[in-house]
């Protein structure tokens, strides 16, 4: 990941919505939300969530699919990994140790464990 695209990235969850419905989108998994319903639960007039939904797909952030006159958007996980790596890529002055918290939180979040 360049530096602009991680500019992006950041520039478009800097905002307390957006964020909101990245993280409501992260939860949802790859099958993703439709628009309507991640507005209501957010309590977001539909025309303002359009807004934030295109910013975070313009960023990478999140991908859209039209299924009938539903339109789902699903987080694009590939992309925060990315995001994730970008700001750890030079970690710690070559003791990537000091990074292992970090490493190993993410493998105990939900949606980094497989479910058995």
């Amino acid at each position: 990941m360049e530096s602009n695209e991680a500019i992006d990235a950041f520039g478009a969850l800097a905002q307390p919505t957006r964020l909101d419905v990245y993280r409501r989108l992260v939860r949802a998994g790859p099958e993703g939300l439709p628009a309507g319903g991640v507005a209501k639960a957010l309590d977001v007039p539909a025309n303002t969530m359009s807004t934030h939904l295109a910013i975070l797909e313009r960023a990478g952030l999140v991908v859209s699919r039209r299924e009938g006159r539903l339109i789902y958007y699903a987080a694009v996980f590939a992309r925060v990994q990315a995001l994730i790596a970008f700001l750890l890529e030079d970690c710690c002055a070559g003791n990537p140790e000091i990074c292992d918290p970090v490493a190993e939180h993410a493998r105990k979040v939900a949606c980094c464990t497989p479910e058995s």
